[in-house]
């Protein structure tokens, strides 16, 4: 598990191959602009943003697809974290585009050539 200021596509890319072959789990704060990544499972990623004073109403469970940078592939918005009858989330896809719309605002800030 690795929270990351800024990262290259291209380290990104051997978290990836390491990991999962072609995607890097990650979990996100956009309210605090947090990016946790190289995950083993999302839930992870959660779970140390819940002990570093994030919000769960804050968080978000993504898959990042490094060979998919630079087109709409780049970013899935899939995970069990995101099942939250609560905001209105009842599936594991992210349903609310102000929320998908502040990820990949957060994503580009965080993910460089």
């Amino acid at each position: 598990m690795q929270q990351v200021d800024t990262i290259s596509i291209k380290d990104l890319t051997n978290i990836a191959h390491n990991m999962y072959g072609n995607l890097v789990k990650a979990a996100v704060d956009i309210e605090n602009e947090l990016l946790i990544i190289n995950l083993e499972m999302h839930v992870d990623g959660e779970q140390f943003l819940l002990e570093n004073g994030s919000r769960q109403k804050d968080i978000w469970g993504i898959n990042l697809y490094p060979e998919e940078f630079n087109t709409d592939k780049f970013v899935e918005f899939d995970s069990m974290i995101n099942i939250r009858p609560s905001q209105n989330n009842i599936s594991r896809n992210i349903e609310d585009e102000m929320i998908r719309k502040a990820i990949l605002d957060l994503i580009k800030r965080k993910i460089t050539k």
